[in-house]
């Protein structure tokens, strides 16, 4: 099978190049089953309601989250029933939501997606590795096939949690920095990994943000507006064909589309 992971969405530019794309995007590559992270949909902050369903209309089957995921407060409405979107596992005990979560495409094929929050250069959560030790434990006893959304800044982070779950998961997928890595491969275990699978947004902005407010803040250190840019837009994404018995990746590539 093939699994489609979509870098993080920002604004309205994002969502935009995927409605536009990504029906074409599914049929030339065969996917199957479409994951994006969206923890930066709403305006760039945060997520809502109606926007994550204007997504799942595009043809995305499921949101990852990341440390903006509490962004915009109307996230804690819906959170906790939306069966179609985790947030990171590791915040503390009571923390809305879910950190994974398993989809049955068929009754016989069934999908394990875990979201991991890193904590170097990031907020203090709880330890990433044994996170993902716990919740692969529960995983296991239903698939083979898991998708594990490493959103963390520290490309040592990334590689050491994608060397430790090597053999264990189908893919380890880098987000948050919103800059597209050229390090996709396939692990000796038999996991595909990439250190970040990028963003998709406004192309001529800073990370999809408008320049200047950016830039004044790097050189005043003053806090300033950011808003979303405009312009041309940008698709970053992987695919990753996955055997269905034994839950390894057997390829992966990158999509980088303007």
């Amino acid at each position: 099978m093939n699994i489609m992971l979509i870098g993080d969405i920002v604004g309205r530019p994002g969502r935009s190049i995927i409605r536009e794309t990504l029906p074409d995007l599914k049929k030339s590559y065969n996917v199957d089953f479409v994951i994006a992270n969206a923890e930066n949909a709403a305006g760039g902050n945060g997520i809502t309601k109606k926007i994550a369903e204007e997504l799942f209309t595009y043809g995305i089957d499921f949101l990852t989250m990341g440390n903006h995921v509490w962004d915009n407060k109307e996230v804690f409405d819906f959170i906790e029933e939306e069966l179609r979107m985790v947030r990171p596992a590791n915040y503390p005990p009571g923390t809305p939501g879910r950190g994974s979560r398993v989809v049955d495409l068929d009754g016989a094929l069934k999908i394990g997606i875990l979201n991991i929050s890193g904590r170097v250069f990031m907020s203090n959560l709880d330890c990433p590795f044994r996170t993902a030790d716990r919740e692969l434990e529960k995983l296991k006893k239903v698939t083979n096939i898991i998708v594990v959304d490493f959103h963390a800044e520290a490309t040592s982070e990334k590689q050491a949690i994608g060397w430790y779950l090597d053999g264990r998961v189908s893919l380890v997928a880098g987000t948050h920095t919103h800059v597209q890595t050229a390090d996709e491969r396939i692990l000796p275990g038999g996991t595909a990994y990439i250190t970040d699978v990028g963003m998709t947004g406004a192309y001529d902005g800073i990370l999809g943000i408008e320049r200047e407010p950016v830039i004044r803040k790097f050189l005043t250190q003053m806090p300033s507006k950011f808003e979303v840019a405009k312009g041309v837009s940008q698709l970053n994404a992987i695919v990753v064909e996955i055997d269905k018995t034994s839950g390894l990746a057997r390829k992966i590539q990158r999509i980088n589309i303007k």
